[in-house]
């Protein structure tokens, strides 16, 4: 063989080793797991079970809030990026773009449960019952004085209803990046400004920032832990660290209705939300744990009323919601951005 045939063998072998080992790199048996803080501890207990349950490898989980989830999640389709995310609202329609901008363009959307949103205090004081207008008013901004919009001056709950305690407006609640901070402006702040027609048409979402909000991060447990330490303050998070956390801590009515699996499951309690994970299908072959995790997820013995993971807060779906998601798991249905408009 002359030396020209034998540099062309050797580069195509050279060539042919190197491809088998970016295959062999392309493949990651551990599944990568980012998104709500309020999903989690339901997300952390099906990631340990599939772990000691099935021949894979524990899957990595990180606790980054649902926007901030989301936002990794869309970086793109690369191997080094985010297979899943979990999130406690819906993607919304600009990150659903920004994926697609960025290349990750099959996504199956899966709904797993619903939770809402407590307004809780320590059980060292008595129920406060509130309205999702007295709410606003305690934390919006700006609020209506004289018919002008004016930076919030309340500082007691007493000064927006006397009936309220007279204590310091002081509510832990989570960051921007978070799914739950979402929905309580959307549920809460929107729904609470609808009456005052100084606002537009328009709902007023912007949190006052003088201190009666107090951003205790993406972490609802440091929450619940400034709640048993403060028992002044009110915290803002996902039903479930009430359920679990029901022997420190109780919950506010909103307008008239307890947060409860009976009244959240129904839509009767005004700021209940669904919750979900996104698959990233660009990923599926080269990370085979992920369908198997998703359907482990979605499995009865997870998600039915008798399930784990309502043991642990999460309200279960309906029969024909459940079974519509486990469809979408099992055909890998394609989110499209119709479906989010």
């Amino acid at each position: 063989m002359n030396r020209i045939l034998k540099t062309t063998a050797l580069t195509a072998a050279v060539m042919s080793v190197a491809g088998a080992a970016q295959a062999q790199n392309d493949t990651r048996e551990q599944l990568r797991i980012v998104g709500s803080s309020t999903v989690y501890p339901f997300a952390s207990y099906v990631v340990e079970e599939f772990g000691a349950t099935t021949d894979y490898p524990t899957p990595v989980i990180e606790s980054t809030g649902s926007g901030g989830g989301i936002k990794l999640f869309c970086e793109g389709p690369g191997m080094d990026t985010a297979d899943v995310t979990n999130a406690s609202r819906r993607m919304k329609a600009s990150e659903f773009e920004r994926c697609q901008e960025n290349g990750v363009t099959d996504i199956t959307e899966v709904k797993i449960g619903y939770d809402g949103i407590a307004v809780a205090e320590s059980d060292a004081n008595d129920a406060v019952a509130l309205t999702r207008e007295q709410i606003f008013l305690a934390l919006a901004a700006q609020v209506p004085q004289d018919g002008k919009l004016v930076d919030n001056p309340y500082e007691k709950w007493s000064d927006i209803d006397s009936s309220l305690p007279d204590r310091e407006i002081e509510v832990y609640g989570p960051p921007t990046t978070s799914g739950t901070r979402d929905s309580f402006e959307e549920l809460v702040m929107e729904a609470g400004s609808e009456n005052f027609d100084i606002y537009g048409d328009e709902g007023y979402t912007d949190i006052r920032q003088d201190g009666a909000w107090i951003d205790a991060g993406e972490n609802d447990n440091l929450i619940v832990q400034r709640l048993q330490e403060n028992t002044t303050a009110f915290g803002v998070f996902g039903y479930s660290f009430l359920e679990e956390n029901a022997d420190s801590l109780i919950g506010s009515t909103i307008d008239g209705v307890e947060p409860n699996p009976d009244n959240i499951s129904s839509g009767d309690y005004p700021v209940a939300r669904s919750m979900f994970f996104y698959l990233k299908n660009q990923h599926a072959d080269n990370v085979p744990a992920m369908y198997p995790y998703a359907e482990m997820f979605m499995s009865e013995q997870m998600v039915s009323p008798m399930g784990y993971l309502p043991g642990l807060g999460l309200i279960a779906l309906p029969d024909d919601e459940r079974e519509a998601s486990r469809q979408a798991v099992e055909n890998r249905e394609t989110l499209e951005l119709s479906d989010l408009q």
